[in-house]
């Protein structure tokens, strides 16, 4: 760690809640629909046919136990590391596949009947998230919590959800859009 980097143990609480909630819902997306990830993720062409199964279970795996760990004050700094790894990880897989000019696979990150072909705002979405997973990840500053922060902890995980919500329709309806001819300037 960087000596003297700290973060406020309010907004730590309200990251690590946020994360949680993130690895949890992208894992409860992915086993409402574990045929259509595993398409997804074949979909890619990173992975020999014969792997995707057992790549996809450990994606599943990995994601419910990253949302665990965040909520274990002792776990979670680490928890938010491996996390950010596997978003920037997911971000390559997206970005290999734009190089290529895949464009039209399914993303696998919108759940049952949120396909979502691949974008660069994908990619800039991934990279938000790795850096606030990092931040998460910082020692928290001595500074006592106190019962109003429980409060603020939980709005602020509220407001990270629901902008993390807004992007997520913004990116899925700018493919709509561009899939439908209209304009995708928000993707490009």
């Amino acid at each position: 760690m960087i000596r003297g980097l700290f973060v406020d143990p309010a907004v730590q609480g309200a990251l690590h809640a946020s994360a949680a909630l993130l690895f949890g819902a992208a894992a409860l997306h992915k086993l409402r629909d574990p045929a259509g990830f595993r398409a997804s993720l074949a979909g890619y062409r990173l992975l020999p046919a014969r792997a995707v199964p057992t790549v996809a279970a450990g994606l599943v795996l990995s994601e419910l136990a990253l949302a665990a760990g965040c909520l274990a004050p002792a776990t979670a700094p680490a928890a938010c590391l491996a996390g950010a790894v596997l978003v920037v990880a997911y971000a390559c897989a997206v970005g290999v596949n734009l190089a290529r000019g895949r464009r039209a696979i399914d993303c696998g990150c919108g759940g049952p009947g949120g396909r979502r072909p691949l974008s660069a705002g994908l990619v800039v979405r991934n990279v938000v998230l790795a850096a606030l997973l990092v931040l998460a990840a910082l020692p928290a500053g001595a500074r006592s919590l106190v019962w109003l922060d429980a409060l603020s902890v939980a709005g602020l995980a509220a407001l990270l959800a629901l902008v993390y919500a807004s992007a997520d329709v913004a990116l899925a309806n700018a493919a709509r859009l561009r899939d439908a001819g209209g304009p995708a300037w928000s993707t490009r």
